[in-house]
């Protein structure tokens, strides 16, 4: 892919184009079996286009998860690329919480998203509990913004009021389906006169806040992971930018957000894809500078559909309290789509801050193999230092009241026996409870098992009841 220096590369701005001028732009399984080593450290028609600014601009990109629910090994991953990207630009990684769904959106998952992030080591250079010049970081807390910039787009033409009822919407999608076209809205109300509104809002009749969308050209945009792609605007109706309770509608808020934090960069989950001709129609009529945008695949389940939580642990913190390693969660969601363009497959954090670039992000999803993240985790389990590895496994044995001590002679001796049987903390339980429950008096009564258990016992070599 072209654009193998990003951090180089300028904003977009967005540009009206004449009709007559078409907008174009430029346009591991078989490592299964080895043991690794680690060291930690007013109304137009317009076609909207992409031009380059002659500055140079700071790249900053943004992961803005909806605190709705734990955060899902996608997001994670959407998360990765953006500090990666970030870090290895020099750039700054900003996080912004989208809680505009009031309904869903609980503080105790917000935490929960936090403390994810924070576990993976992806710390944010601005954002809830950093602060930053762009403030605040959560939409609930932007509602004055995004009415100010509505009015702008009120008063300039681009944004007229509907007073359409729910029973008249739902019939336009019904005369729609019948004649087998886009449920788009008809704009009834996008040509009325002063006095028609006028005459609404004396009756207190609830308005929405519709966008005008040109009804002819076309918007092209070159995404960095998956090259052009382009939209007819006629495919899109007048759509909704503010509901009739004064509530920002996503688009807006998220356009009006990465525009008033400077974000230079859009990295996210292809499934926003279809939400960027919106946000670019609304970036033009602002007069805001449009961002690159990078939209990168779905992480899919073995059987090649969305990776749901039918398939099993999907978010985060199942695999924390599962016993995965963070160092191994960073590694492994970072392969899923990406790689240095070696057989490598093991990374460290600050190695995959020197070594990626969004210009080898494939475009083709990437299957979430559970198996293989759960052996990855084990080369990185046992990479640790000895110390850190002991403390680990022994906090695992105390803490669930199979030992009454987390240190010293036995537990050094058993770990060294029992790690190659340890893919996950949490396996740690079973190979000790067994080593302890060995059955030594029976295997004792045979010559052959006397001789085994001796041959066990030098390899453990001395420890004494007490410490255990």
């Amino acid at each position: 892919m072209a654009n193998s220096m990003i951090g180089a590369t300028p904003w977009m701005r967005v540009r009206v184009i004449p009709q007559f001028s078409s907008p174009i732009l430029p346009s591991s399984s078989s490592l299964y079996n080895h043991r690794v080593s680690f060291f930690y450290p007013a109304r137009r028609l317009f076609s909207v286009s992409a031009t380059a600014a002659t500055d140079k601009q700071q790249v900053r990109v943004r992961f803005a998860p909806s605190p709705t629910g734990n955060l899902h090994v996608g997001g994670a991953r959407t998360a990765l690329f953006n500090y990666l990207f970030a870090r290895s630009t020099g750039g700054k990684f900003v996080l912004r919480i989208e809680d505009t769904d009031l309904e869903r959106s609980t503080k105790e998952s917000e935490e929960a998203v936090l403390r994810d992030l924070s576990w993976l080591g992806l710390d944010w250079d601005e954002g809830p509990g950093v602060g930053g010049d762009h403030g605040p970081y959560r939409q609930s807390e932007r509602n004055s913004l995004y009415k100010q910039h509505a009015e702008k787009l009120i008063e300039s033409g681009h944004v007229y009021r509907c007073f359409c009822s729910n029973e008249e919407l739902e019939q336009m999608k019904e005369i729609a389906k019948l004649k087998q076209l886009p449920p788009v809205y008809t704009g009834k109300w996008a040509n009325a006169t002063d006095e028609e509104v006028q005459e609404e809002l004396a009756k207190g009749t609830p308005y929405t806040y519709r966008f005008r969308v040109p009804k002819e050209g076309r918007l092209t945009i070159n995404d960095l992971i998956r090259g052009e792609v382009s939209w007819n605007h006629n495919t899109l109706g007048d759509f909704v930018i503010m509901r009739s309770n004064g509530q920002p509608v996503y688009n807006f808020c998220v356009t009006v957000d990465d525009a008033t934090m400077a974000i230079s960069h859009v990295i996210r989950a292809e499934e926003h894809l279809p939400n960027t001709l919106r946000q670019a129609l609304i970036y033009k009529a602002l007069r805001f500078p449009m961002p690159h945008f990078a939209h990168v695949s779905l992480i899919l389940a073995p059987d090649r559909s969305k990776l749901s939580k039918r398939h099993g642990a999907t978010s985060v913190g199942q695999y924390r309290e599962m016993g995965y390693l963070p160092q191994a969660m960073v590694n492994y969601l970072a392969l899923l789509g990406w790689g240095d363009g070696t057989e490598n497959e093991f990374f460290t954090l600050e190695q995959l801050v020197e070594k990626f670039s969004i210009g080898r992000v494939n475009k083709s999803g990437a299957v979430f193999d559970s198996t293989k993240l759960r052996w990855m985790n084990g080369q990185h389990l046992r990479a640790l230092p000895s110390e850190q590895l002991n403390k680990l496994v022994g906090e695992r044995w105390k803490s669930t009241g199979i030992l009454i001590q987390s240190e010293g002679p036995f537990i050094e001796e058993a770990v060294q026996l029992l790690k190659d049987g340890i893919e996950v903390v949490t396996d740690s339980e079973k190979v000790i409870s067994n080593l302890l429950s060995y059955p030594l008096h029976a295997t004792l009564s045979s010559p052959e098992g006397k001789a085994m258990v001796e041959n066990k016992l030098s390899e453990l070599s001395v420890c004494t009841v007490s410490c255990i």
